[in-house]
């Protein structure tokens, strides 16, 4: 699914490229200091696709260009090309119509993933119109996943209705749910993304690091007000570049009751926030 994210300082990354087909559905985060990652919108496959046909479409491109390739295979409707780098490996999801693509486009792949090339950029959009009937459109209803809202220390549904008859005179709809349970040890982190927004399905995840008993009710719910915020704004593309905080939603997001303070909170305990 396609995330807006809201976040502390991210771990060592760059952000996505990607090629998108119609309603193009991205992600953005609020983040402080660095870049900020994405999470990538995409369906459940409804062909399983066999792991040795997905091994040799990473041959198949890594000999056009240099560095680590992984590569997921997806059916997604907006997102058809969506490069990560971080070091020098490159995260990749692509939509299967490539598995199966001629020598000249699997070339034009390698060379965008690696150098962002915009003649080979030129040549998939190209490649993706001529199989545009491969782009599975649906017509059926979604229905969202059950999400979990009762925390240890915060009830997510009773912090977004109270937000939603507040500020926004329930006009926002939209699932919310906290993420998925922490793992491991607690350890310091570099990064947290506090919460996203999923633009297709509408869906908010909180965090899982933020219900904890030290951090104030204020915050949470300046986060879940940050992740209401999107269903309203979109995405600003009036000035050919695509804002997803663009000037009003930050105008917007100041009318939080608790914006200064909540900021303020986050600055001076962000060593706790990231030790989880």
């Amino acid at each position: 699914m396609s995330s807006i994210q809201m976040s502390l300082p991210l771990e060592g990354s760059s952000k996505p490229r990607r090629i998108t087909k119609r309603p193009r559905a991205s992600i953005a985060r609020r983040s402080v200091n660095h870049a900020a990652l994405s999470s990538f919108p995409s369906l459940p496959l409804q062909k399983q696709f066999l792991q040795e046909e997905i091994s040799l479409l990473e041959r198949r491109i890594s000999a056009h260009m240099n560095g680590d390739l992984s590569i997921t295979v997806t059916d997604n409707r907006s997102s058809i090309i969506s490069v990560k780098r971080i070091g020098g490996r490159y995260e990749v999801r692509l939509h299967h119509m490539f598995l199966n693509a001629p020598f000249r486009i699997i070339m034009a792949l390698g060379r965008y993933i690696e150098k962002a090339d915009a003649a080979s950029g030129i040549i998939l959009e190209t490649y993706i119109d001529s199989n545009s009937s491969l782009i599975k459109e649906t017509n059926t209803v979604y229905n969202p996943p059950e999400m979990e809202t009762v925390g240890n220390c915060f009830n997510l549904q009773e912090i977004y209705d109270r937000i939603n008859k507040k500020y926004f005179n329930n006009t926002i709809s939209a699932v919310i749910g906290w993420g998925r349970q922490l793992a491991g040890k607690p350890r310091h982190h570099r990064s947290v993304k506090m919460g996203t927004y999923s633009l297709e399905d509408k869906i908010i995840r909180i965090h899982r690091a933020l219900d904890r008993d030290f951090i104030p009710l204020y915050f949470i719910e300046s986060v879940v007000f940050h992740e209401m915020l999107h269903q309203l704004h979109g995405v600003d593309e009036s000035t050919g570049k695509r804002l997803f905080h663009p000037p009003r939603f930050l105008e917007d997001e100041k009318k939080f009751e608790h914006y200064h303070l909540s900021r303020r909170w986050e600055q001076e305990n962000i060593n706790r926030l990231l030790y989880f």
